[in-house]
């Protein structure tokens, strides 16, 4: 049995302030030999903390349960993980809440990292948590920079580069912009940022299924 990672709701709401969106994303993890874990992803927009959040939880209602929680932080061309005492969600197959020490001195902690890596790796709301991260840059056409025309094709340029364009074709007048931002604006870019590099994805207008073109 392979590794299994199911992804479960995502809830968005505006903050407090109406100044960003706090996103929270769940799922659920089965490995392969049956071991069960639950996690949530999120962050939160329009913030001076530019961190997302973490939770797993393995073992719900056993000895040796428990839930432990982490900063997501940006490393430079990646992502790291900080452990941290204050809870951020309870989820499922979790347990009691640690603190960062008992996080570290509990035996599964590695495992629940594993989780952790694998979440990341497969469930498409934590790529856009990422992004977000990271700041990633893509170059979009003006009409899409500007929001009168709709992504209609996504490319995934050979140097890591994202390419958005719409009706109209790309020329030498492109703009950069956030990613996430453009996720922001049409959730259904998630389904295509798994593109390999040299890839891309039509579609024939927004809500039509992506075609993947090699």
């Amino acid at each position: 049995m392979d590794v299994q990672v199911v992804e479960g709701r995502f809830v968005e709401v505006p903050t407090a302030d109406a100044r960003g969106m706090d996103r929270r994303a769940f799922g659920e993890f089965t490995g392969p030999q049956g071991e069960l874990a639950s996690y949530a992803v999120g962050w939160t927009t329009g913030t001076d903390q530019h961190v997302g959040r973490l939770s797993v939880g393995i073992g719900a209602g056993n000895p040796g349960g428990a839930t432990i929680h982490a900063v997501v932080l940006d490393n430079g061309d990646g992502y790291a993980f900080s452990l941290i005492d204050e809870p951020f969600e309870q989820v499922p197959e979790g347990g009691p809440d640690l603190t960062a020490q008992q996080a570290r001195d509990h035996e599964d902690l590695p495992f629940m990292w594993w989780v952790a890596d694998h979440a990341f790796a497969r469930d498409r709301r934590a790529w856009w948590l990422r992004h977000w991260l990271l700041q990633t840059n893509c170059l979009q056409t003006p009409e899409v920079f500007e929001m009168r025309e709709p992504v209609l094709r996504v490319g995934h340029g050979e140097d890591g580069t994202f390419h958005l364009a719409g009706t109209t074709a790309p020329g030498s007048d492109g703009k950069f912009g956030h990613l996430s931002h453009a996720i922001d604006e049409d959730h259904s870019l998630l389904d295509v940022l798994d593109l390999e590099p040299g890839q891309s994805a039509v579609r024939s207008h927004p809500g039509a299924p992506w075609t993947l073109q090699l």
